[in-house]
């Protein structure tokens, strides 16, 4: 989001907090208690083990990211209250939600095939939830069609989910969790279901709702680029635990796992420095621009590597190294050259490069990078 967004925001949601803060206060509430969410979800499910602290203000839209299998879809689940807690604690603006049905939650959920009743139209869809929190059904109806309005589907309240596009089907699922107010917002890989063409407009469509969303929302996803464009701060989990939090651009910039560096497209490697030479665990040394002493990662994008048919002599890089091609692959409009030996590293390079220097699986080569093209940050 941009800084103007989250201005507006920010004034937007802190009102929102107080309003949220007073209701809990009125029902009894012990003195003033953070509004937003706090969570420690503790699910043990046979072997698997999800361990797993959430903090998060209204206002916030957090990413969870991870492998498949490394617990985000629980998490998630886990939230929404559809999977039970082994342990720890689940507070929502201060009201504890441990033990609190899933309907009786004022949290709202995107799946992640949307889940439409499929013989309501569009409108009813939207109109389910108020309904079901004590709306008379002319109230929840006219919720609804302001919803609809919001999401520029007015003119498809009407329609049943079976003719509507897979956008739209996305954009009346959001309308119907938005609908009743809640106070969590999750979204289970929201716009895995869509075409590369659509994902583009849902993305940008969604992003203007969340910006405007007032309370909390949590976000499950696999697409880096989703995580960065949609979310404030990303939740990165592998194997039921977290490895790394922060922000897109400190996410970026200083991954600290190897599925977090393939996430953002960076050679990654961990070792112990001394000055400005880094030696690589199992590998050999790379020098850095960083003048540091301990236990470090090194990052650099496959883009600054060079690749030579026989070994440079004239180059002013200070790594080198020589390797193998391991495979190649079509990368946007480049070959993503998958290197093994010395340093297993990825490179890329124009397929006219590609061609020039005879690239092919097997094919030695040697690979140079630039000190100042990498980057070292302590471990």
């Amino acid at each position: 989001m941009t800084h103007t967004e989250k201005t507006e925001k920010s004034d937007r949601t802190a009102k929102s907090a107080r309003s949220a803060q007073s209701a809990y206060e009125a029902t009894g509430g012990p003195g003033p208690t953070p509004a937003g969410l706090d969570a420690h979800l503790v699910v043990d499910r046979g072997s698997f083990r999800l361990d797993v602290a959430l903090t998060a203000a209204p206002g916030d839209v957090v990413a969870l990211l991870g492998p498949n299998g490394a617990g985000k879809t629980t998490a998630l689940r886990a939230l929404a209250g559809l999977t039970p807690l082994t342990g720890g604690r689940l507070r929502l603006d201060g009201a504890v939600l441990d033990r609190t049905a899933p309907e009786s939650r004022p949290v709202g959920v995107v799946f992640q095939d949307y889940l439409l009743f499929p013989h309501l139209t569009a409108l009813d869809n939207v109109a389910f939830g108020p309904r079901c929190h004590g709306a008379t059904k002319a109230e929840a109806r006219a919720q609804a069609a302001e919803w609809l309005e919001r999401m520029g589907l007015a003119e498809h309240a009407g329609a049943k989910p079976r003719r509507l596009s897979g956008g739209q089907a996305q954009r009346v699922a959001l309308a119907r969790a938005l609908a009743t107010n809640p106070r969590l917002l999750l979204l289970d890989e929201p716009l895995a279901a869509l075409d590369a063409r659509t994902r583009l407009e849902v993305r940008t469509q969604l992003r203007r709702h969340l910006a405007e969303f007032e309370a909390v929302a949590v976000l499950v996803t696999h697409d880096p680029l989703d995580a960065m464009v949609l979310a404030d701060r990303l939740v990165v989990i592998e194997e039921g635990r977290i490895v790394q939090e922060g922000t897109p651009a400190d996410i970026a910039r200083h991954p600290r796992t190897d599925y977090i560096a393939h996430l953002v497209g960076l050679n990654l490697y961990k070792g112990r420095a001394e000055g400005h030479s880094v030696q690589v665990e199992g590998g050999p040394a790379i020098t850095t621009t960083e003048d540091l002493t301990g236990p470090v990662f090194v990052a650099f994008p496959p883009s600054a590597v060079t690749l030579h048919r026989d070994r440079p002599t004239g180059s002013s890089a200070r790594n080198l190294w020589q390797c193998e091609v391991a495979g190649m692959e079509t990368h946007g409009d480049q070959i993503r050259a998958d290197l093994s030996g010395e340093l297993p590293l990825a490179a890329d390079l124009t397929t006219v490069a590609a061609a020039e220097l005879g690239l092919h699986p097997g094919a030695t080569v040697w690979a140079t990078v630039k000190a100042a093209q990498t980057h070292a940050y302590p471990a």
